[in-house]
């Protein structure tokens, strides 16, 4: 083998790799199969309806889960139904947050020395070109 590959220009270690290819593999991965007890299209949407419904509307996920369960029904784990709420955008707060308007800087305009004083400037608005 060895006389062969000097002739040919080739290494023995090139000559032994393309006999047997077994490298990794490159390109994109294989479509993954989903596993036999994942929920199907029809679990999903039945999970989704009862997270969203009227009775479990205001509270968290985890909740709805201990809930359920303590009623002797368990439909699946809390991770599925934060993957199943976040597939259709609703892993945010359920709950009805009061929001509040931003907080608005003092201005003050002096227009001539003396007019404006102040103890401390860093709360004050910056004015461009002032």
């Amino acid at each position: 083998m060895t006389k062969s590959c000097a002739l040919t220009g080739l290494s023995r270690a090139t000559h032994y790799r393309h006999l047997k290819p077994s490298g990794p593999v490159h390109g994109p991965w294989p479509a993954r199969r989903s596993p036999p007890q994942a929920l199907d299209a029809d679990e999903r949407a039945w999970v989704l309806e009862m997270l969203t419904g009227p009775a479990y509307r205001d509270l968290a996920i985890p909740q709805v889960w201990a809930r359920e369960l303590d009623q002797g029904r368990y439909w699946c784990s809390v991770s599925t139904m934060y993957r199943i709420a976040r597939a259709v955008g609703q892993v945010r707060e359920r709950r009805r947050v009061a929001t509040h308007p931003a907080r608005v800087r003092p201005e003050l305009l002096a227009r001539g020395p003396g007019e404006v004083w102040s103890w401390d400037i860093t709360a004050l608005k910056d004015i461009p070109g002032a």
